[in-house]
């Protein structure tokens, strides 16, 4: 190679050419002698061999097809400036905000671990950040499915309109199957604890997810029955809540998992669907409990009540975020359990429980009694005089003894056997005595 030669910065080889005489003949390059040779005609002879290589550069070769180690991360890890103390901490704002080269974050969070009062501005500001970026919920606003509903049926009212009773039972058990699809095929075994009162103690039963939800089928299948409807337990002739899930858990040969859902909703569904067509009249056809009667309107509205329950009960074993009822639909549920306390003071009095009180529990069915009346608060809320000397007796402002106040949700809790009596978060005022036996009463309200 001529010593004339050198190797270019783009990776070829060029030879300097001769200072121009400015006629243009000494801007052409010299030839392969180093001579300036005439201009060679196309086919008139061999190529020169020792023509100059192409000045256009090669493919470079990955690191990758050649066999040799990757480089460390550590050896790309951004290098911390050495910054000042005053730059640093005017970084910092920068920094909680996520808005720092990474050379300067790594700086700055090198600095925090050196500089107390430095660490603790990154946290001040740190903090008010996440007040102003608040997490958002991507959990579905509850009232939605209600709020698009009735903007639908105030447009096209449906052929075969749903009774105004059976809506909370449409409306929950629809919230109760969109959780449940939600959660995976383990999370159906996760543990849950069903509870209640029997008498002035608290009640339990362990099962899972899936069996709470084949609890709820199995009570259910009352109102099926009472509707001409088929029975998941037709078979086994029991009647009453619990004796009624004890025969479905042990006709399960196979521990109950994700398929009882499907039997679950589709009951659910036939549920609302036989009520739209029976109309408003059925609402008073009779649904036996085994030990009691409701109506069809009431039986309806404490399963929409019992689905919420139980729906909470599987929401806290998987961790699952659940609201109440929409607000009239619980006011429905408070006022079911409002109207259903009379009879459960009396069957306290029958069982010894009640307290012994100075007035005798002797009043005329119709006539005036001593009266506590009942402020639920919050979403829901209203009064109600509830009579306390005997269930035909009628509750009287007059006659009031007593006055007790429970926030809605509270009070559902307390009827579901989930807060004990002497737990509940309630003001209270006149004849404890008379308190004690409503707290009392309302926790026995609850069942399996």
């Amino acid at each position: 190679m001529s010593g004339a030669e050198r190797f270019d910065a783009q990776g070829g080889y060029e030879r300097p050419g001769r200072t121009g005489t400015g006629d243009g003949a000494g801007d052409l390059p010299p030839g392969p002698s180093g001579r300036d040779d005439p201009p060679r005609v196309a086919g008139t002879g061999p190529e020169p061999p020792d023509g100059p290589p192409p000045r256009i550069p090669l493919p470079r070769a990955s690191v990758e097809d050649t066999g040799r180690p990757l480089p460390d991360l550590d050896d790309v890890a951004p290098v911390p400036p050495e910054l000042p103390h005053g730059v640093l901490r005017s970084l910092l704002g920068a920094w909680a905000l996520a808005a720092c080269s990474a050379a300067e974050t790594a700086a700055v969070e090198l600095h925090l671990g050196e500089c107390g009062s430095c660490a603790d501005e990154a946290r001040r500001l740190r903090e008010a950040v996440g007040l102003l970026h608040q997490p958002e919920n991507l959990d579905l606003d509850p009232a939605l499915r209600t709020r698009v509903l009735a903007h639908c049926l105030d447009r096209r009212p449906p052929r075969v309109p749903l009774p105004e009773w059976a809506t909370p039972y449409d409306a929950e058990t629809a919230r109760l199957d969109a959780l449940l699809q939600d959660i995976g095929d383990a999370e159906w075994h996760a543990p849950v604890r069903l509870r209640w009162f029997e008498g002035d103690a608290a009640a339990s039963r362990r099962t899972t997810v899936a069996g709470a939800i084949a609890h709820l089928l199995s009570v259910d299948g009352l109102v099926a029955v009472a509707l001409g409807l088929a029975d998941p337990l037709a078979e086994e002739g029991v009647t009453g809540p619990a004796p009624r899930t004890e025969a479905y858990w042990r006709a399960s040969h196979v521990p109950l998992a994700r398929s009882v859902r499907a039997p679950w909703r589709e009951q659910s569904h036939n549920l609302v669907r036989t009520v739209s067509f029976t109309g408003g009249s059925a609402g008073r056809l009779p649904v036996p409990y085994g030990d009691f009667t409701l109506p069809l309107h009431d039986a309806m509205l404490d399963r929409a009540f019992e689905c919420w329950v139980h729906a909470e009960d599987i929401a806290e074993a998987v961790d699952y975020p659940y609201d109440p009822p929409a607000p009239r639909h619980l006011h429905r549920m408070i006022d079911l359990a409002a109207r259903m306390l009379p009879e459960a003071l009396a069957a306290r009095r029958q069982a010894g429980l009640a307290a012994k009180g100075d007035t005798p529990h002797l009043v005329a069915a119709g006539e005036p009694g001593r009266t506590l009346r009942l402020e639920i608060e919050g979403d829901g809320g209203g009064e109600w005089l509830i009579p306390l000397d005997s269930p035909g007796a009628v509750g009287s402002a007059e006659l009031e003894v007593a006055r007790l106040a429970l926030d809605g949700v509270e009070f559902c809790r307390l009827a579901a056997g989930h807060v004990p009596p002497q737990e509940a978060a309630a003001g209270q005022l006149g004849d404890r005595e008379a308190i004690r036996d409503v707290l009392f009463a309302a926790a026995g309200l609850s069942r399996m």
